[in-house]
C-alpha cells in the first residue's frame, strides 16, 4: 500500500515548485550555476527511513549549515563554558552578516551568525595526526553516514568575495576571541562551507541531531547528548538569523538555513527534514525551503509543543490471528483453514500518543505489509491522544484500503475516537476489545472460503468431532445414553462451583464459557459452537465446575448425565474407556491451545 506521507510530499512539492521568487547565491564557480528549478525534499525518521521527492542525491555546498556541527565539535572538544566565553548563545536579531559583538568583550551572539561561526572555527584543532580541516569533514561525515568532502572549486571562488568575513575575523582577534591566525580561521570556516552534500544527506543529519547524536543507520555516535541538547536550543533561537522569532512560532522546529539552497530542521526524539532549492529570500533562506517547512509543522503537527509527547508512541510490528486466536473454539476444518490463510490478516499494535512520530510509524507499518493481506486491524488500546494528522492518516489508509480491496478495522477500548468523521461518517469496523476484532477476522476468512468450510448449524451426537476416533456403532450406542436438554438465549447451563453435571455435547447453537479474571471481573474465555463438548474438566477439579456456561442464543444439548455415565460403565466398560480416551484427547488439544495462546495474549 502507497504511504500517505510519501503521497502527501509529493503534492507538496508539486504545489510549491510554481513559486519562481528569489534568487540564487551569486558566488559560485564557473560553469557550476545552480538550476533554480532544482528542488528536492527529503524526511528522515529517527529509525533511518528516508521519503524523499525531487532532486534528492544532488550534491551543493553546506555553506551555513555547517555552523551547528562544527559547533557541535568545539562543544565536544572544549566542554561547553569554554566555548560559552568564546561565543555567547543569545538570538542576535541581526543578519547573518552582521557584526553582533558584545560592546567590551567583542564576543559574537551566537554561533550562527558568521561572527560566531569564524569564532567556533577557530576553535578546532588538529588531533591524534589529523588536522581540524579533516577533524571537521569526519565530524560530518559521522553525522550523514557517509564520507563527506569539500569542494577547492568553490572555496577558492568563497575566500576571494570574503572581505567582510576577513574583516570580522580580524576584529575577533582583535578582542583576543580568536586567539591565533585570523586568516587560519577564516579559511577553515571556508572550507567547511563549502562541503558538498545533498539533500538526503542533511536529512539524516537532521535525524542524527533529533536521535540525540547517534546516526539512526549505521549506530556510529556524532556527539554526546549534552552537545546536541545545546546546539538544538540555540539553532532553536538562532538559526534563522533575523527571521528567527517568527520562525519559533509558526514553525517550532530548531532549523538552519544556507546560501546554497538547503534548508534542515530537526524534530527531536522523532526526525530530521531537508529542502533543497536554490532561489532565496531577502535573509538568504531557500523560499522553497522555508514554505516547505512551514506546511509540513502544520499538516503533519510538527512543531515543538504540539509533537513533543509524540515520543512516547511506539507501533509494534504486525501479528497473524494464529498467534492470538480468538476465544471462539472452531472446528477442526475452520482450524485448518485458518491456519492456512492467516497470512491475509494482520494485527499492528499502537502505543503511547498518535501524533507525528506515532502517526508516521503506523502509517509505514501498514504500508509495508505485504500485498497478500487483506484484513488489517490497527490496535489503539494503549493509545492515550491522538492528533488531527493521525486522522487524516487512518482516513487515507482506510480509503487505499478499500480501493485495493482490503478491510481495516480497529480496537479502541479507550474511545480515543469516538465521535470523529472516521468513525461516525464511514461506518469503520471498531471494535472495544482484540477478541471480538479477531473474531471478526476469522469469520471474514471462513466467509471468503465458505464453499469449502461453512460452520455446522446442527451437529447430531454420533456426527461430532470429538467422537471421531469412536466406530459408527460406539457412537450410536453412546447415543443411547444421552439426554436433550433445550436452552433459551442468556441461560445459565452450568454455573462456576457447581458440581460434574456430566458431559454436554453441543447439537445446535453457541454457549460461552465465562470466569472471573484477577480483579474479579466476569470475562468469556471461549464460545463453543455445534459439534463441541463443555463439562467434563470439572471431573479434573474436584468434581466442581470452574466456569460458568451460558447459552448465546437458543441452545440444544446432549447430555451425558452423571447417572447415564455410571450406567454406561457398568454396562458397556469397553466403550466407557474408548469415550474417555477421546475425551482426554480433546481435552489435551483443548488446553494446549489455551497454553498457547495465553503465552501471548495480554489485556486481550
Amino acid at each position: 500500500m502507497r504511504s500517505p506521507i510519501q503521497q502527501h510530499l509529493e503534492e507538496l512539492h508539486a504545489e510549491i515548485q510554481g513559486h519562481r521568487e528569489g534568487s540564487p547565491y551569486m558566488v559560485h564557480p564557473v560553469g557550476r550555476e545552480p538550476d533554480p528549478e532544482d528542488f528536492g525534499i527529503c524526511l528522515a525518521t529517527v529509525d533511518g527511513h528516508v521519503y524523499s521527492v525531487g532532486v534528492a542525491d544532488e550534491e551543493f555546498s553546506i555553506h551555513s549549515i555547517s555552523k551547528p556541527f562544527t559547533y557541535a565539535l568545539a562543544l565536544s572538544d572544549h566542554g561547553s563554558e569554554a566555548v560559552d566565553a568564546k561565543v555567547d548563545v543569545e538570538p542576535s536579531g541581526d543578519r547573518f552578516n552582521e557584526i553582533s559583538l558584545a560592546p567590551e568583550t567583542g564576543r559574537p551572539a551566537n554561533s550562527m551568525i558568521n561572527a560566531g561561526a569564524l569564532a567556533v572555527a577557530s576553535m578546532i584543532k588538529g588531533s591524534g595526526g589529523k588536522s581540524a580541516q579533516r577533524r571537521i569533514y569526519e565530524t560530518y561525515s559521522r553525522f550523514a553516514g557517509r564520507r563527506l568532502s569539500s569542494s577547492p572549486a568553490v572555496y577558492d571562488v568563497e575566500i576571494r568575495s570574503s572581505d567582510r568575513n576577513h574583516a570580522l575575523a580580524y576584529l575577533l582577534s582583535s578582542f583576543g576571541i580568536i586567539d591565533d591566525d585570523p586568516t587560519r580561521a577564516l579559511e577553515l570556516y571556508l572550507r567547511q562551507c563549502a562541503v558538498q552534500v545533498t539533500c538526503r544527506d542533511l536529512a539524516m543529519m537532521a535525524a542524527t541531531l533529533a536521535g540525540g547524536g547517534t546516526h539512526p543507520l549505521t549506530g556510529e555516535r556524532a556527539v554526546d547528548f549534552g552537545c546536541v541538547e545545546r546546539v538544538l536550543s540555540v539553532m532553536m533561537t538562532s538559526g534563522m538569523y533575523d527571521d528567527a522569532g517568527a520562525w519559533v512560532a509558526d514553525v517550532g522546529m530548531p532549523a538552519k538555513s544556507g546560501v546554497g539552497g538547503g534548508t534542515l530542521a530537526v524534530l527531536p526524539g522523532q526526525a530530521g527534514l531537508a529542502v533543497y532549492s536554490p532561489p532565496l529570500d531577502a535573509h538568504g533562506s531557500s523560499i522553497r525551503g522555508l514554505e516547505v517547512c512551514r506546511r509540513l509543522s502544520k499538516d503533519m503537527e510538527m512543531h515543538f509543543v504540539r509533537a513533543a509527547p509524540s515520543g512516547r508512541a511506539a507501533v509494534v510490528p504486525s501479528s497473524a490471528v494464529v498467534e492470538m486466536p480468538s476465544r471462539i473454539r472452531r472446528t477442526d476444518a475452520q482450524d485448518e483453514v485458518l491456519d492456512r490463510f492467516h497470512e491475509l490478516v494482520r494485527i499492528v499494535e499502537v502505543t503511547g500518543d498518535l501524533f507525528f512520530a506515532g502517526a508516521e510509524s503506523l502509517v509505514r507499518t501498514v504500508s509495508d505489509l505485504e500485498d497478500e493481506v487483506e484484513i488489517i486491524v490497527v490496535d489503539l488500546r494503549q493509545v492515550n491522544d491522538v492528533g488531527d494528522l493521525a486522522l487524516q492518516m487512518i482516513a487515507t489508509l482506510v480509503d487505499r484500503a478499500e480501493a485495493e480491496g482490503r478491510t481495516l478495522a480497529l480496537v479502541d477500548s479507550r474511545g480515543v475516537l469516538a465521535g470523529s468523521a472516521l468513525i461516525e461518517d464511514r461506518g469503520l469496523p471498531t471494535f472495544p476489545s482484540r477478541g471480538p476484532a479477531v473474531e471478526f477476522c476469522e469469520d471474514r476468512l471462513l466467509h471468503a472460503c465458505g464453499q469449502r468450510v461453512e460452520e455446522p448449524v446442527r451437529v447430531p451426537v454420533v456426527d461430532s468431532p470429538v467422537l471421531a476416533d469412536l466406530s459408527e456403532d460406539d457412537r450410536h450406542r453412546l447415543s443411547r445414553y444421552l439426554e436433550d436438554q433445550d436452552y433459551a438465549d442468556g441461560d445459565i447451563i452450568r454455573r462456576v462451583g457447581q458440581r460434574f453435571g456430566g458431559v454436554h455435547f453441543i447439537v445446535s447453537g453457541r454457549v460461552n464459557t465465562i470466569a472471573a479474571d484477577p480483579e474479579g471481573n466476569r470475562v468469556r474465555l471461549n464460545t463453543l459452537s455445534a459439534g463441541m463438548t463443555f463439562g467434563e474438566l470439572a471431573l479434573g477439579s474436584e468434581d466442581r465446575q470452574e466456569t460458568t456456561e451460558k447459552a448465546v442464543g437458543d441452545v440444544e444439548v446432549a447430555v451425558l448425565t452423571p447417572q447415564r455415565l455410571d450406567d454406561l460403565e457398568s454396562e458397556d466398560p469397553q466403550l466407557a474407556v474408548r469415550l474417555w480416551r477421546a475425551l482426554t484427547r480433546d481435552a489435551y488439544l483443548l488446553v494446549d491451545r489455551y497454553l498457547r495462546e495465553s503465552a501471548v495474549r495480554v489485556d486481550y
